[in-house]
């Protein structure tokens, strides 16, 4: 398959949660005329370390926000506080299920102290495959409001799909949500309501029938970066987008096309002789702190270094008006005929002894260790030159990378984690000589999109339905938490809570899925 590619061998189970004794009163909620249900229970997973006495009341738990996919625009997957959940609290965890009408197969994102249904209140907000955002309490799981598209009978229950995390805006005023009629929507986070003026909502597709909008959207100064790939099955034409909007005035700025780059605009996908070379990792753009260049990982599709550039590691200008640089493998061309997306996963940055990298891995099961100061071995422009990179070292289990790897500096050292349907692993990153990525540790536990909080690093394992969190330096399992299987989503962490959608299917049709909450007592 090229672009999209759902049917990676590692979707998840049917929807049914893992067998355990429910110790709670189920309660059925309306909201917005549809029904959102919970239960409470002790969390009883394995675990290494031992549980803490409960405290007395509430404990005290810093508050925080995590705003979009992998927390930072980088997409570094570390959140930098204090989350309250420490190694101590892990066996005395609460589990908290809530009821999705609809899955959502990526990210949820949480703001804290939201002037929401007349008081304040933490929001956790999550899209689902259909394009229906939800405004979630986590300390209860009530359904605050809930987002329909207004055209989405159209396509619910088809393979036309979102898989996109949204995101809030840095104001915490509105949240950014696609669909999968080819809109970003702008939403007021306290509501849910629409903003409709100017070129809100902005169609970032011309054709939403075959552009998909999969990877995660994300924000850079006053603009909000979409991607665009295809659908499973890569039915041509289309191709892969980056599409800047202005987050005032929801006017499209700039948009960067993978095949005809000399183009300018939205082009519909019939309309140009190639196709494919999607834009479909599950972080999206990632953009460069300081610089705010941005950086992209392109599916299968041609290559001729000019205006085409099928597997390719593609970095742009902070508007993305210009193609700066470029890392094409030396072999792109079997990569593109076998089906071996580059793009599978976006680039990882690490910054370390004054030197630019980035960690590129793929379906070649390959990491592959880039420095961006010369993407190709050179520090000339964008162009057809191949290879160029550092090293190339095995994944996990050399197995293909669907994940976003989370980048950790810790004790001096810098450490990726990188998790696949074969594995998870660390890996760290030495410079003597040049830079070069060691193997750490490394297990047989499969996983989708590590995260690094607290100190503790949660990994999902949505074949067997775990969250497992580890110690990150030695990588200890600390405790495995029970969930459902699943497909594309991770876990974010912050004020006591751990969040994770599951479920998923490989045409991501279901119509409904579970929600898991694993709080402190009292979150």
């Amino acid at each position: 398959m090229r672009g999209d590619e759902q049917l990676h061998g590692r979707h998840g189970r049917p929807h049914v949660l893992v067998a355990l004794a429910i110790l709670a009163l189920t309660i059925t909620l309306a909201a917005c005329g549809t029904s959102t249900g919970h239960a409470t229970t002790k969390v009883s997973g394995s675990a290494t370390a031992s549980p803490s006495p409960l405290a007395a009341g509430t404990t005290a738990v810093p508050s925080g926000d995590w705003p979009r996919f992998d927390y930072d625009a980088q997409r570094s997957g570390v959140y930098p506080s204090s989350t309250g959940i420490n190694r101590s609290d892990l066996g005395r965890l609460e589990r908290r299920v809530v009821h999705l009408s609809g899955v959502a197969d990526s990210s949820a994102v949480e703001l804290h102290g939201v002037r929401a249904g007349g008081r304040a209140r933490d929001l956790i907000f999550l899209t689902t495959t259909y394009g229906q955002t939800i405004g979630i309490d986590p300390a209860t799981g009530a359904t605050v409001w809930r987002y329909a598209p207004p055209d989405i009978a159209t396509y619910q229950g088809s393979r036309q799909i979102t898989t996109a995390t949204p995101i809030v805006d840095p104001n915490r005023a509105y949240l950014y949500a696609a669909s999968p009629d080819g809109f970003i929507h702008k939403l007021a986070t306290a509501t849910g309501s629409e903003l409709h003026s100017g070129g809100w909502p902005a169609r970032v597709t011309l054709d939403p029938t075959h552009e998909k909008i999969g990877g995660a959207l994300n924000v850079s100064g006053g603009s909000l970066v979409v991607v665009t790939g295809g659908y499973i099955g890569d039915a041509p034409p289309y191709q892969g987008h980056v599409v800047m909007i202005d987050r005032a005035t929801g006017r499209i700025t700039r948009v960067w096309n993978s095949l005809g780059s000399n183009h300018h605009g939205l082009m519909r996908p019939g309309s140009y002789p190639a196709s494919d070379s999607a834009i479909w990792a599950r972080s999206g753009a990632v953009i460069e702190p300081g610089s705010g260049r941005i950086l992209v990982a392109t599916g299968n599709g041609p290559f001729n270094g000019a205006t085409n550039w099928g597997d390719s590691v593609l970095e742009l200008s902070p508007s993305a008006s210009r193609l700066l640089h470029n890392w094409t493998p030396r072999d792109q061309a079997r990569l593109d005929v076998t089906d071996t997306d580059l793009g599978s996963t976006a680039p990882a940055l690490v910054s370390v002894a004054g030197y630019r990298l980035a960690v590129q891995g793929g379906k070649d099961g390959q990491l592959h260790l880039l420095n961006l100061n010369a993407l190709n071995g050179t520090r000339g422009g964008a162009g057809g030159r191949l290879g160029g990179e550092l090293q190339d070292i095995r994944s996990p289990g050399g197995a293909q990378v669907f994940t976003a790897p989370a980048v950790w500096s810790h004790g001096g050292r810098v450490y990726v984690f990188v998790a696949d349907g074969s594995g998870t692993a660390a890996y760290t990153v030495r410079v003597a000589g040049k830079p070069r990525l060691v193997t750490a540790w490394q297990n047989g536990s499969a996983g989708t999109s590590p995260v690094v909080a607290g100190g503790l690093l949660y990994v999902y394992d949505e074949l067997q339905g775990r969250l497992n969190v580890y110690d990150p330096t030695g990588g200890q399992l600390l405790r495995s938490l029970p969930a459902a299987a699943g497909h594309w989503s991770s876990p974010i962490v912050m004020g006591g809570r751990i969040i994770l959608p599951t479920g998923g299917s490989p045409a991501n049709n279901a119509s409904s899925s579970s929600l898991f909450i694993y709080h402190l007592p009292g979150r």
